[in-house]
């Protein structure tokens, strides 16, 4: 409806879906994961407004339910320009997720990703347009123009850790791109809908993951652009990129045959052998304890260990907070008792055998790993 001096005018319905059927469609679809980025929404849309005046664009903003509110801001300035969206994912976090959910949602026929924190050129928007224009299906920002340069907007100590993981990667996955780990790019809306079943939704780089998957037939061009410092909001990465980097890595290398998943719960199943065995001998040194005795609460001991480090990393985007992560731990604890059985019982056995303590200790801890992992994916860790 509208205001004419003081009297409401009412829109017809088919005059609504008339004037909306106006607007042009979009010929770009701009998508934007953000996770507390609302200082910087504004912004954004001024630059991408400055920066492509010629294109017909849109920008999905795709938030992890930020609680600075910036679902809220974004959906401020959508009320006043038809070319914002805002998809806010309750219980779901993930960089690559994100982006997958954002470019699946566009309604363009090419889609760009860019961060939200303004570190990302958007004057490159346009060339890189022109390039797909021209032919290329993936266009890539390049943060490595002569293959040596370091991203000018990290840190020292990041800008060793992007070249370390840029080399690991070129060199296992044979990737040639000069900045595969970049979050800067576009690529055709019917490239992402061919590929987009065979991608992950966990970890943080997605072109990675694309290249990794699509190793042939894209055609690639890639664009320099100078990386800048974040201005505000909250950077996406944290602590376990490390572990959750390296997992996107074996899953390519083995052709996906391992998923990213099941990678982070190994990781997690070994560190939980350390903190079991570490236990087990705590225990037998007491004296109190005979090794049967001692072997069950070391396997609870690693139970405790696997729960929150699991929550934490391999279940991050389905992670149970306050009293549902005390709920989980339960569950985790009767699933997984199960498995200790199995394990209790071979580790006796092969005790009773003369065998080592700690050879019968890692083939108890073993025995119960396959089958924790597939049935507490179901019960602690369930979908909602």
């Amino acid at each position: 409806m509208r205001l004419a001096g003081s009297e409401v005018l009412e829109v017809e319905p088919f005059a609504a879906e008339w004037m909306l059927a106006q607007r042009p469609a979009p010929q770009l679809s701009v998508i934007v994961p953000t996770f507390n980025e609302a200082g910087n929404a504004a912004e954004l849309v001024k630059a991408l407004d400055r920066a492509m005046p010629d294109i017909a664009w849109e920008v999905i903003f795709v938030d992890d339910d930020s609680p600075d509110g910036t679902a809220a801001a974004v959906r401020q300035l959508a009320a006043g320009d038809h070319r914002i969206r805002c998809i806010r994912r309750i219980g779901r976090r993930g960089l690559s997720g994100a982006t997958i959910e954002g470019m699946l949602a566009s309604t363009a026929g090419v889609v760009a990703v860019m961060d939200g924190d303004l570190q990302h050129d958007e004057a490159l928007l346009a060339r890189m347009f022109g390039e797909i224009a021209k032919g290329a299906d993936l266009v890539i920002g390049t943060r490595y123009a002569d293959g040596q340069t370091p991203p000018s907007g990290l840190n020292a100590l990041r800008q060793k850790g992007s070249a370390w993981a840029t080399a690991i990667c070129k060199r296992l996955l044979k990737i040639r791109a000069t900045d595969p780990l970049s979050g800067f790019f576009m690529i055709r809306r019917e490239a992402v809908d061919a590929i987009a079943p065979k991608l992950s939704t966990q970890g943080f780089k997605i072109l990675l993951d694309i290249l990794a998957t699509q190793k042939t037939g894209l055609r690639v061009v890639e664009l320099p652009f100078e990386f800048r410092a974040r201005r505000s909001g909250q950077s996406k990465l944290d602590e376990l990129v490390v572990i959750e980097y390296l997992s996107l890595i074996l899953a390519k290398a083995t052709g996906d045959a391992l998923s990213i998943r099941f990678i982070l719960f190994a990781f997690v199943g070994a560190s939980g052998v350390v903190v079991h065995l570490l236990a087990l001998k705590a225990g037998l040194a007491l004296g109190a304890l005979v090794f049967t005795s001692a072997q069950a609460a070391a396997s609870y001991a690693a139970m405790t260990w696997n729960f929150f480090l699991n929550n934490q990393l391999t279940y991050r985007d389905r992670r149970l907070k306050g009293l549902g992560a005390l709920k989980g731990l339960l569950s985790f604890y009767a699933v997984c008792s199960v498995g200790t059985l199995a394990n209790v019982g071979v580790a006796h056995l092969m005790y009773g055998d003369q065998t080592n303590w700690w050879i019968a200790g890692t083939a108890g801890a073993l025995m119960g790993a396959v089958f924790n992992y597939a049935a507490t994916s179901i019960v602690t860790w369930r979908r909602a």
